[in-house]
């Protein structure tokens, strides 16, 4: 129903040139911030729930206290600081080589970076090139942290802008950890002591930075806003759930890894799958998908940059389905948490429309195109499943064409990945 709809405005609009698209779009509403972990917010929590909470938060704080004092100790006596490292999104850590390939001296020198660049925490930062020199006494541990610039020895350094210093977003932590994996399997002799080290650290951030109710913050140690929310986007919870099961199995690079971390890992896992069955939104009693990210709390829907609203997401969800279909023997529940998931897939696709760039004033719009499709909207309202689309200015509309130019061009705000769960769901509910 919901697709007939849509594109029966859509054919409304392609025979209604004269007609502004606004007449049959309006603002839904306005996003409103995320709200980060707080001591205030664990407060109003039933009281045999606080403790848990306050524990992790009193830890987190701890950590980052004690990162950001290392660096500044790092810098003392320093005259020049040097300059942050080199930023960059190319595949740098393959995962991919022949086993013998991670013995010899490229893969060594890739492996060397990541260590050096490790947190005292643990975590490294994101979008990283890693076939770079090693980091230098004083540098920042992520690009773009802050600029390089003089120490007086008689003023105390200045405050340091601490943004992303171990995360989980866009395959940081898990790529480093598979790829160091690979190295120490390598290396079994003492050379592949200290890369053994910086994982066996590597894997304590992670298990670290889980929280008590199984989810994970984009961030930690955390940093706040919504960085502190549970987060599924761009498959961050679900890579670290895949990371985490090859160590609990063993597999062939993880071999080396102790039996007690072994178990540890399995645990963390089994823990998150449990949330991600908790946090399966439910509309009228009715299981539908996931969020971007969830509220570290409540597990609602949660806000992430301005034009990125509280809803239901398309493509996060059907990343959340794959991996729930790649367990083996799913429970029940699992079964019922795939099915209900799948469903709302198949009803909110979108066929015979196309977003591309009609002109170079126009940008992108969302346009009839026979044959065109499957999309799926990247955002639904969580009540009505319907699309919604976000503003830099944080309101929300039912149309892409109410969204500015620059952003309306400028983020995903339709795809066809979900078309990959649905076919992965034919082959698996078929077996079962």
């Amino acid at each position: 129903m919901l697709r007939r709809h849509f594109l029966a405005s859509m054919t409304l609009l392609a025979g209604s040139a004269a007609l502004p698209s606004s007449l049959f779009a309006a603002q839904v509403g306005v996003n409103e911030p995320a709200h980060p972990l707080t001591r205030e917010r664990i407060a109003a929590l039933p009281g045999g729930e606080q403790k848990p909470w306050l524990d992790y938060l009193a830890k987190s704080d701890a950590q980052l206290a004690a990162d950001k004092a290392a660096l500044v100790a790092e810098r003392k006596g320093l005259l020049d600081i040097p300059a942050d490292p080199k930023g960059g999104t190319a595949p740098t850590m393959p995962l991919n080589k022949p086993a013998d390939w991670y013995a010899g001296p490229e893969a060594r020198a890739i492996a060397d970076n990541i260590v050096s660049f490790q947190t005292p925490a643990g975590g490294w930062g994101k979008n990283q090139l890693r076939n770079t020199p090693p980091r230098l006494k004083g540098q920042t541990y992520v690009p773009g942290d802050v600029a390089a610039f003089k120490v007086d020895p008689a003023v105390p350094p200045k405050e340091i802008r601490w943004s992303y210093v171990g995360t989980i977003d866009n395959g940081a932590a898990t790529t480093e950890l598979s790829f160091l994996a690979r190295v120490a399997t390598a290396l079994p002799g003492k050379d592949g002591d200290i890369y053994r080290t910086s994982f066996g650290k590597g894997l304590g951030w992670l298990l670290n930075a889980q929280y008590p109710n199984g989810g994970w913050p984009q961030i930690w140690p955390l940093q706040g806003e919504y960085h502190d929310a549970i987060t599924l986007n761009d498959d961050a919870m679900v890579h670290v759930l895949k990371v985490l099961a090859a160590i609990g199995r063993g597999e062939e690079a993880f071999a080396f890894v102790s039996p007690a971390d072994r178990a540890r890992a399995a645990a963390a896992e089994q823990k998150g799958i449990a949330w991600l069955l908790a946090a399966q939104v439910t509309v009228n009693g009715r299981k539908t998908l996931w969020a971007q990210q969830h509220d570290v709390l409540t597990l609602a829907p949660a806000t992430a940059r301005a034009y990125e609203p509280s809803s239901l997401s398309g493509s996060e969800s059907a990343g959340v389905l794959i991996y729930l279909m790649s367990l083996k023997n799913p429970s029940p529940q699992i079964i019922a948490s795939v099915a209900a998931g799948v469903a709302v897939l198949r009803e909110t696709k979108l066929e015979g429309v196309a977003f591309v760039k009609v002109s170079e004033d126009e940008g992108k719009r969302l346009v009839p195109q026979a044959g065109a499709g499957p999309l799926w909207a990247r955002y639904y309202d969580a009540k009505t499943l319907k699309p919604i689309f976000g503003n830099r200015d944080r309101k929300l509309y039912d149309s892409i064409d109410d969204v500015e130019k620059e952003r309306r061009n400028g983020y995903a705000w339709f795809g066809n990945g979900p078309q990959k769960a649905i076919d992965a769901y034919d082959k698996w509910a078929f077996k079962r």
